[in-house]
């Protein structure tokens, strides 16, 4: 049996969005929770960057003074409105990101290198209610006796500590996952992207949107350009991993080659400066439901595969999974019930009820990248239609307009002017 001092109610390992998205709400709800990260904060993390409506109304719900800050200081926080879409046949589609835009806010998403988005979040943390270790060491995750039992080792100590509950946000290599769910535990990454940091980059658009390039040679991936600030940009690739090993993609070369001799990117990076160097990283795509939920833990984030299988956008759906975490746990202490079948009905039932029609139309949209015709098609029309343009601009903010996108009644409609 451990000792008082060493047990506690909640722990959460992980402090990025997803273990920070935890954290803020059980604070709200007044509950007492502990957190372990291997990192000291400011840290950095390898992302796109961009910060999508989803963070936002997380962060509004949260506190939304904490929007007005990052509005107040365009220098660290670059707000983003829409987004530029640029077909394999070159052609680009401006679409306008639908304003519904709080008092205090300035655009519905933003853009900001992780190390400082990461770290404006750990520093709202509140030590009133939760307990922050950085620059742990975890040794060991398991269960005994009907508590979570972690190991792990700080300044040359080892420290055993037991936990009612256990919030896996500890990425894409999660312990909790590997650990309790073994059997789900995926031994690769659904896909893999590439970022590097970049000045000079000429070309941006004026309201700074950010970019997605479908271009022959990233398909059925995609090149990106976010403006960042400081005259930054984050320029990355993305590519199911599946495709990379099938087609043995030298995933490095191809991203080098588009920017050096892709004619529409060439001439915007002639004197652009690549800062430190290109890194990539494992991206857990959501393509289905996969428990988040067990015996005394539940998954957020990335350690869930909450990524959006066609944005590669994880940080909204890491934060927005943390709130509904915390809602759970608040349930599951009032029932004092910390079974499976309870945390299913309180967390993935709810997660999948909020995320899975997102899910679902997100994962067919990614299918799409294997068809090019179809993303000249729709770009060379929404060029000449307003209102095709405002449609594809309202499935950033309605799923039911989104669902459209997936199915063919939609470029049939398209192509006889319906």
């Amino acid at each position: 049996m451990a000792s008082p001092q060493n047990h506690v109610p909640v722990l959460i390992l992980g402090a990025g969005p997803a273990g920070c998205g935890t954290s803020f709400f059980l604070s709200k709800k007044g509950i007492s929770h502990t957190i372990l990260d291997k990192a000291i904060f400011p840290r950095d993390k390898v992302c796109g960057d961009a910060i999508s409506g989803k963070s936002c109304y997380v962060l509004r719900t949260a506190n939304a003074p904490w929007l007005h800050e990052i509005f107040e200081h365009e220098e660290q926080f670059l707000p983003s409105r829409g987004i530029q879409f640029v077909a394999p046949n070159g052609k680009s589609l401006d679409i306008r990101y639908p304003d519904a835009l709080r008092p205090g806010e300035k655009a519905p998403g933003f853009t900001v290198p992780r190390l400082r988005f990461d770290d404006f979040l750990f520093r709202k943390l509140d030590p009133q209610f939760a307990d922050v270790q950085q620059g742990v060491s975890i040794k060991s995750v398991s269960q005994e006796a009907g508590l979570n039992k972690v190991v792990y080792q700080k300044e040359g100590k080892e420290i055993t500590l037991t936990a009612d509950l256990i919030v896996g946000a500890d990425g894409d290599k999660s312990l909790v996952r590997k650990a309790f769910l073994q059997s789900q535990h995926a031994q690769k990454s659904d896909s893999v992207g590439l970022r590097a940091y970049y000045t000079g980059v000429t070309g941006l658009h004026a309201d700074d949107f950010i970019e997605l390039h479908f271009i022959h040679e990233a398909l059925p991936g995609y090149l990106w350009i976010f403006p960042l600030p400081e005259g930054r940009c984050n320029v990355g690739i993305g590519m199911l991993s599946e495709t990379v090993r099938r087609r043995k993609i030298n995933l490095r070369e191809v991203f080098q080659q588009a920017l050096q001799n892709n004619p529409a990117l060439k001439p915007r990076f002639e004197n652009a400066v690549l800062e430190d160097k290109i890194v990539g990283w494992g991206l857990p795509m959501c393509t289905k439901q996969e428990p988040a939920s067990g015996n005394g833990f539940l998954l957020t984030g990335d350690a869930a595969a909450l990524i959006d299988a066609f944005s590669g956008e994880g940080i909204g759906n890491a934060l927005y999974s943390g709130m509904l975490a915390a809602d759970a746990i608040e349930k599951s202490i009032a029932a004092q019930r910390t079974d499976a079948a309870f945390l299913k009905e309180t967390y993935d039932d709810v997660l999948y009820r909020r995320l899975g029609d997102e899910i679902r139309i997100s994962a067919t949209l990614q299918q799409l990248c294997n068809y090019p015709w179809l993303f000249n098609f729709v770009v060379n029309k929404a060029a000449k239609s307003e209102e095709l343009r405002n449609t594809i601009s309202g499935m950033f903010s309605d799923l039911d307009l989104r669902d459209k996108l997936r199915k063919p009644s939609f470029y049939f409609n398209i192509l006889f002017n319906r």
